[in-house]
Protein backbone atom coordinates (compact mmCIF):
# COMPACT_ATOMS: atom_id res chain seq x y z
CA UNK A 1 0.00 0.00 0.00
CA UNK A 2 1.65 3.33 -1.49
CA UNK A 3 1.70 6.13 1.39
CA UNK A 4 -0.74 8.40 -0.05
CA UNK A 5 -3.70 5.15 0.51
CA UNK A 6 -2.87 4.90 3.82
CA UNK A 7 -3.41 8.48 4.51
CA UNK A 8 -6.50 8.32 2.79
CA UNK A 9 -7.61 5.16 4.07
CA UNK A 10 -6.51 6.71 8.00
CA UNK A 11 -8.93 9.94 7.33
CA UNK A 12 -11.71 7.50 6.15
CA UNK A 13 -11.66 5.97 9.47
CA UNK A 14 -11.61 9.18 11.43
CA UNK A 15 -14.50 8.95 13.88
CA UNK A 16 -16.24 11.71 14.67
CA UNK A 17 -17.34 13.39 17.92
CA UNK A 18 -20.83 12.62 17.06
CA UNK A 19 -19.97 8.79 16.05
CA UNK A 20 -18.12 8.67 19.56
CA UNK A 21 -21.05 9.99 21.12
CA UNK A 22 -22.67 7.63 19.49
CA UNK A 23 -20.50 4.38 20.62
CA UNK A 24 -20.30 5.66 24.40
CA UNK A 25 -24.25 5.51 24.55
CA UNK A 26 -24.02 2.54 23.14
CA UNK A 27 -21.77 1.05 25.24
CA UNK A 28 -23.47 2.45 28.38
CA UNK A 29 -27.21 1.31 27.17
CA UNK A 30 -25.62 -2.18 26.67
CA UNK A 31 -24.17 -2.29 29.96
CA UNK A 32 -27.39 -0.92 31.86
CA UNK A 33 -29.49 -3.81 29.84
CA UNK A 34 -26.81 -6.95 30.59
CA UNK A 35 -27.29 -6.29 34.70
CA UNK A 36 -30.61 -5.92 34.79
CA UNK A 37 -31.53 -8.65 32.95
CA UNK A 38 -28.14 -10.42 35.07
CA UNK A 39 -29.69 -9.42 37.91
CA UNK A 40 -33.63 -10.60 37.05
CA UNK A 41 -31.92 -13.97 36.20
CA UNK A 42 -30.65 -14.51 39.86
CA UNK A 43 -34.03 -13.20 41.28
CA UNK A 44 -35.97 -15.11 38.75
CA UNK A 45 -34.08 -18.45 39.37
CA UNK A 46 -35.71 -18.40 43.65
CA UNK A 47 -34.41 -21.65 44.95
CA UNK A 48 -31.35 -22.14 42.77
CA UNK A 49 -29.50 -19.55 44.30
CA UNK A 50 -25.59 -21.11 45.58
CA UNK A 51 -23.73 -20.06 48.47
CA UNK A 52 -20.18 -18.40 47.44
CA UNK A 53 -18.91 -21.25 49.44
CA UNK A 54 -20.25 -23.61 47.68
CA UNK A 55 -19.29 -21.75 44.35
CA UNK A 56 -16.09 -21.71 45.26
CA UNK A 57 -15.46 -25.44 45.75
CA UNK A 58 -17.20 -26.33 43.02
CA UNK A 59 -14.53 -23.63 40.88
CA UNK A 60 -11.56 -26.16 43.20
CA UNK A 61 -13.25 -29.09 41.48
CA UNK A 62 -13.67 -27.75 38.07
CA UNK A 63 -9.71 -26.46 38.77
CA UNK A 64 -8.54 -29.85 39.80
CA UNK A 65 -10.19 -31.34 36.96
CA UNK A 66 -8.80 -29.38 34.48
CA UNK A 67 -5.35 -30.96 34.74
CA UNK A 68 -6.70 -34.18 33.52
CA UNK A 69 -9.27 -33.10 30.66
CA UNK A 70 -9.01 -33.92 27.08
CA UNK A 71 -9.17 -30.81 24.99
CA UNK A 72 -12.81 -30.71 24.58
CA UNK A 73 -12.93 -31.51 28.08
CA UNK A 74 -10.55 -28.39 29.24
CA UNK A 75 -13.42 -26.50 26.99
CA UNK A 76 -15.70 -26.92 28.73
CA UNK A 77 -14.66 -26.72 32.08
CA UNK A 78 -12.82 -23.75 30.76
CA UNK A 79 -16.25 -22.38 30.46
CA UNK A 80 -17.56 -23.64 33.48
CA UNK A 81 -14.59 -21.94 35.27
CA UNK A 82 -15.73 -18.59 33.97
CA UNK A 83 -19.55 -19.21 35.07
CA UNK A 84 -18.62 -19.65 38.45
CA UNK A 85 -16.22 -17.11 38.41
CA UNK A 86 -18.98 -14.71 37.46
CA UNK A 87 -21.17 -16.45 39.61
CA UNK A 88 -18.46 -15.39 42.91
CA UNK A 89 -18.50 -12.04 41.64
CA UNK A 90 -22.65 -11.60 41.68
CA UNK A 91 -22.82 -13.16 44.83
CA UNK A 92 -20.08 -10.43 46.43
CA UNK A 93 -22.45 -8.24 45.09
CA UNK A 94 -25.30 -6.31 46.77
CA UNK A 95 -27.51 -5.88 43.59
CA UNK A 96 -30.28 -3.39 43.87
CA UNK A 97 -32.37 -4.34 41.63
CA UNK A 98 -34.54 -1.48 42.33
CA UNK A 99 -31.58 0.72 40.87
CA UNK A 100 -31.01 -1.39 38.23
CA UNK A 101 -34.69 -1.47 37.01
CA UNK A 102 -34.86 2.15 37.25
CA UNK A 103 -31.65 2.62 35.59
CA UNK A 104 -33.28 0.10 32.31
CA UNK A 105 -36.41 2.06 32.49
CA UNK A 106 -34.48 5.12 31.24
CA UNK A 107 -32.84 3.23 28.17
CA UNK A 108 -34.81 0.61 27.22
CA UNK A 109 -36.80 2.59 24.62
CA UNK A 110 -33.34 3.69 22.88
CA UNK A 111 -32.02 0.61 22.90
CA UNK A 112 -35.19 -1.19 21.89
CA UNK A 113 -35.33 1.17 18.64
CA UNK A 114 -32.00 1.04 17.74
CA UNK A 115 -31.86 -2.53 18.36
CA UNK A 116 -35.04 -3.65 17.03
CA UNK A 117 -35.95 -5.15 20.54
CA UNK A 118 -39.55 -6.28 20.41
CA UNK A 119 -41.89 -6.13 23.30
CA UNK A 120 -42.34 -9.83 23.05
CA UNK A 121 -38.54 -10.50 23.22
CA UNK A 122 -38.44 -8.60 26.53
CA UNK A 123 -40.77 -10.24 27.89
CA UNK A 124 -39.78 -13.80 26.64
CA UNK A 125 -36.32 -12.86 28.83
CA UNK A 126 -38.09 -11.85 31.65
CA UNK A 127 -38.48 -7.99 32.04
CA UNK A 128 -42.01 -7.79 34.18
CA UNK A 129 -44.80 -5.65 31.63
CA UNK A 130 -45.22 -2.68 34.38
CA UNK A 131 -41.03 -2.00 33.79
CA UNK A 132 -41.71 -2.30 30.19
CA UNK A 133 -44.99 0.20 30.21
CA UNK A 134 -42.53 2.38 32.80
CA UNK A 135 -40.12 2.39 29.67
CA UNK A 136 -42.50 3.39 27.12
CA UNK A 137 -42.18 0.10 25.22
CA UNK A 138 -45.48 -1.43 23.91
Amino acid sequence: MSESNASTERKAREVTPEHKAAMIQGRTETRVVRQYLEALEVRQSGGRRRSKESLQKKLAAVEEDLESADAVGRLHLVQERIDLQKAIEAAEQNVDINELESGFIDIAASYSERKSISYQAWREVGVPPKVLQAAGIR
